[in-house]
């Protein structure tokens, strides 16, 4: 694990090979989308070490304690439509009481302006740690944008967790909304003139719900 300001590069070695196998183009879509959810899994683990915990009384077959458990309104997990809701049950699996909200966003063809299609998000969201999910960090713009919108309806919590990222949307993520704590499984290369991640493992979306 190295981390550089609210950015952490999650190099566990089985995240890595997870990450190898993701980008094989051979990979089938079952093993794709299974590798996300454990990769999820894995990266969700380091994401949600800082989850508050408080002790309660439970009763063990040989005595009552006081036990640590998790605090407060728990976890929303926001997966960016629609490849983000490929990592939705890694995390699950992990906290399953989290609730899940949604966000999609589209680009005006001609300002490049984003709009909101549809926010579904838990109540009081104000009052809960927000994991926002997407495979890719690429130019950052739809990661920039749906934090913006989960800030504007009363978000303050808030994490990002992706699989790959170019750095470029690292830096622009990073900028724009500095609060945010950033988790990536890998830095790759650069984005190409398609802003395509390279070497990238392709459409995320596309190899999840395998679709063209």
């Amino acid at each position: 694990m190295e981390t550089s300001g609210n950015v952490t590069y999650l190099n566990h070695p089985l995240i890595q090979h997870k990450i190898s196998i993701l980008r094989n183009k051979n990979t089938g879509t079952n093993e794709f989308r299974q590798l996300v959810e454990e990769i999820a899994m894995l990266e969700g683990f380091e994401a949600l070490k800082d989850l508050p915990l408080e002790d309660v009384e439970v009763e063990t077959p040989i005595e009552t304690c006081m036990t640590p458990m998790i605090a407060g309104r728990k976890l929303a997990i926001v997966p960016i439509l629609r490849a983000g809701l490929g990592m939705v049950e890694g995390i699950l699996a992990l906290v399953p009481s989290a609730k899940v909200g949604h966000i999609g966003l589209y680009r005006d063809e001609v300002t490049f302006e984003p709009h909101e299609y549809y926010c579904k998000l838990p109540d009081p969201i104000e009052e809960r740690t927000i994991v926002v999910c997407d495979p890719m960090l690429a130019t950052g713009g739809s990661a920039v944008d749906a934090i913006t919108m989960i800030k504007q309806h009363g978000g303050k919590n808030i994490k990002f967790m992706c699989i790959i990222a170019a750095p470029d949307g690292v830096k622009k993520l990073h900028e724009e909304h500095p609060d945010v704590q950033i988790y990536v499984g890998h830095l790759d290369r650069c984005l190409n003139e398609n802003a395509y991640i390279c070497p990238g493992l392709g459409d995320a979306g596309d190899r999840i719900f395998g679709t063209k």
